[in-house]
């Protein structure tokens, strides 16, 4: 991935917050939705850009789609995801989405578990 494309991807705080869920665990997208309060279009529209970066993987497991970070061979993106972790702005809101990360994964751990969602 070329370093001009990463950085296009993080101008966006929508993609920021979903690379900022994604460091910590692949997701499915309904979760990615709950959790950031998205619809399904939007979500889908952000994730296909991601993905098409080569900076996200899908896993289909059953009828849900499994979102992770690729490998990318390269720290360049957790390096800047770790430093707007620890210094950035407030209305990024990542440890709030973290924390709802958290609740859901919790609230869903059987369907996960389960090899499916939980929540679709």
């Amino acid at each position: 991935m070329e370093i001009i494309q990463l950085y296009k991807c993080l101008c966006d705080v929508q993609r920021l917050r979903i690379l900022n869920l994604l460091r910590e665990g692949p997701l499915c997208v309904c979760h990615l939705m709950e959790i950031l309060e998205v619809d399904q279009v939007k979500m889908s529209k952000q994730l296909q850009y991601m993905k098409k970066l080569g900076l996200l993987e899908v896993e289909k497991v059953a009828q849900w789609r499994v979102y992770r970070i690729a490998d990318l061979g390269t720290p360049l993106l957790d390096q800047n995801l770790s430093c707007l972790q620890e210094c950035g702005p407030e209305d990024l809101r990542f440890a709030e989405d973290l924390a709802a990360r958290k609740r859901v994964m919790k609230d869903n751990v059987a369907g996960v578990v389960a090899g499916g969602c939980g929540s679709c």
